[in-house]
């Protein structure tokens, strides 16, 4: 299927929702269906049966200076990642020409580090303007803080996005992060924005936050006009220095639907975490969500793209790829554990 919808680089729909409502939501007060069937039809009514299929290059690893506690690659972290340094150009686009090739909507570069220098944003708006030229593949960035000027060279090169999450509520921030501030990832989301590159900014959900901080950042992406929201859910692998939340599958629904409803028209993205929070819930978070990661995240594995497309083709929903069909698709065809050929393994006594 041909992506052919003309993308918003803002969100400009009004929420559907108050604070307290998004609260209620959140304490469980109002009937996990009747959220849900709400969210879905907002989902349905900007983004019809299509879901993005993302996936993420991180094309520099560890060798970072901020101490984000919900980060594997921060400042004696000790997680035992591998550390790279910046990946050469034709890697990233080997990357990206697989990404594609493997069904991907958008490419999505992330590099850890406070913020990229001059000369590296040469190199990434090199890249980018190949993958735009060569692959006609939608790019998103995630490169640390970020200034106008830097803003501007990658709009030039044909950034379509530009990601930083504020990733929990401005009164939470100093308990999750020392090096740098909740100001500072707002002053890099207005850079780019008076760029005119579309924002992708969101949450971790399950840091020992209050339901009141979710319920602020919900409205904050709103604010901002943030047009790409991934929702995350706290994976406590090694090398974290945060508290932890429990999460329910249930909960995680009910975030889910309280960001499509306070962001009707964004794309919500469900993010770190689907496999292991939402668990058999995560069709139903695709009634909510017209986003995901396949092939997992930073430093965690997750679904593989099979797995992904089968997700999707469960919820009668399709892929929404850049353009065209990728190599490859009918490999993604759903095999039924009743197909005939199973048969003989689906008895439980034999002779």
């Amino acid at each position: 299927m041909i992506a052919e919808v003309q993308e918003k680089t803002i969100s400009s729909a009004p929420s559907l929702i108050t604070e307290a409502e998004a609260l209620e939501i959140l304490e469980g007060k109002t009937h996990l269906l009747s959220v849900v069937a709400r969210a879905s039809e907002e989902r349905n009514r900007y983004y019809t049966n299509r879901v993005r299929i993302h996936i993420l290059d991180n094309i520099k690893n560890g060798y970072c200076p901020e101490d984000c506690g919900y980060c594997a690659q921060r400042k004696g972290g000790d997680s035992g990642i591998q550390e790279y340094s910046l990946k050469s150009p034709e890697e990233i686009w080997e990357d990206a020409k697989r990404a594609k090739d493997n069904g991907a909507y958008r490419f999505c570069m992330v590099t850890s580090g406070r913020g990229p220098t001059d000369n590296a944003v040469d190199k990434l708006a090199e890249t980018i303007s190949k993958i735009n030229g060569e692959l006609g593949m939608k790019v998103c960035l995630s490169a640390g803080i970020l200034d106008a000027k830097k803003a501007r060279v990658l709009k030039d090169a044909g950034l379509d996005r530009y990601n930083h999450n504020l990733n929990t509520s401005e009164s939470k921030y100093n308990e999750i992060c020392s090096t740098h501030t909740f100001k500072d990832r707002l002053t890099t989301l207005e850079a780019a924005k008076e760029a005119d590159i579309g924002l992708c900014s969101g949450i971790i959900v399950g840091m020992g936050e209050e339901l009141k901080d979710l319920v602020q950042v919900a409205f904050e992406l709103k604010r901002l006009g943030v047009i790409s929201i991934p929702v995350n859910f706290f994976i406590p692998i090694k090398g974290h220095a945060i508290q932890k939340s429990s999460l329910t599958p249930e909960f995680c629904i009910r975030v889910l639907s309280v960001f499509r409803l306070v962001n009707p028209d964004s794309e919500i993205r469900i993010g770190a975490g689907r496999e292991g929070h939402l668990g058999s819930l995560q069709s139903m978070a695709l009634f909510v969500a017209n986003s995901l990661f396949a092939e997992g995240y930073l430093n965690v594995k997750g679904s593989e793209m099979v797995q992904t497309m089968n997700l999707i083709r469960d919820c009668s929903m399709v892929p929404e790829f850049t353009e065209g069909v990728p190599e490859g698709w009918d490999e993604y065809e759903s095999q039924s554990l009743y197909d005939e050929k199973n048969f003989p393994e689906l008895y439980k006594h034999k002779k």
